[in-house]
């Protein structure tokens, strides 16, 4: 078993590497269908439908086009999520995602930073490099 520091992370659209990641986040879900029947002595379920979005959050870069700006609202994307890096042997999860929002703050005594939402269409997969 092995651990993996944050810091290796990175985050891509399409072959394009996007720039001033801080951090990302993936969600998956399965929907739960319950089939209990009169009779019954407990509930019973079964897996329904998964589905996974995913957030970005990163330092606002405009002059990244093929990265933070491609990750326009109602854009369809590849979006690769790499916990580990990119080097041999490290996995990664991948998908086609409609991003869904993209927020961006600023502060006079911090960085302006960009918060983007996505959702994917399909399962994830996941590889390794």
């Amino acid at each position: 078993m092995s651990t993996h520091s944050g810091k290796a992370g990175l985050v891509k659209v399409g072959a394009n590497t996007v720039a001033e990641v801080r951090s990302w986040a993936l969600n998956t879900n399965a929907d739960v269908i319950e089939d209990t029947a009169m009779g019954d002595s407990a509930r019973s379920y079964l897996a329904g439908l998964t589905s996974a979005d995913a957030s970005v959050d990163v330092f606002w870069d405009e002059t990244d086009t093929n990265g933070q700006v491609a990750l326009a609202p109602g854009s369809s994307v590849t979006l690769i999520l790499y916990p580990e890096g990119a080097d041999s042997g490290d996995t990664y999860y991948t998908g086609t995602a409609l991003v869904t929002s993209k927020s961006i703050t600023g502060s006079f005594d911090g960085m302006v930073e960009a918060s983007i939402s996505a959702t994917y269409t399909g399962a994830v997969t996941t590889a390794t490099v």
